[in-house]
């Protein structure tokens, strides 16, 4: 699990967050960082990551409950992101290859 994760752009300590929630339910930061042996502040920075991806949900009791979404939900949602991101480069592909055309050229003439 943790390499199909990682595979999908997840960081080591993110994929590992996920799955400890996946696999043992809603966890205080306490318990999951005594459940992974590490630093309170890495899961806090590492819940914080996975929030803003989308991918795990807090409660509002203190403190905090972290949840993480079914492994199918974050599958659409990082196929949605990656189909927006290949449609805005598409969109601006004619611009980048400009950009890349001046750093060529700046780079030859130095």
């Amino acid at each position: 699990m943790l390499k199909t994760l990682v595979s999908l752009g997840f960081k080591n300590l993110d994929a590992e967050v996920y799955i400890s929630l996946t696999t043992n339910g809603s966890q205080e930061v306490r318990g999951l960082a005594e459940a992974l042996k590490t630093d309170r502040m890495q899961v806090y920075r590492s819940l914080k990551d996975l929030k803003v991806k989308g991918v795990v949900q807090a409660s509002n009791s203190r403190p905090a409950e972290f949840s993480a979404l079914s492994f199918e939900l974050v599958l659409d949602a990082l196929i949605k992101a990656n189909v927006e991101e290949a449609r805005r480069l598409e969109r601006e592909k004619e611009k980048i290859i400009s950009r890349w055309q001046v750093l060529v050229k700046e780079e030859s003439s130095s």
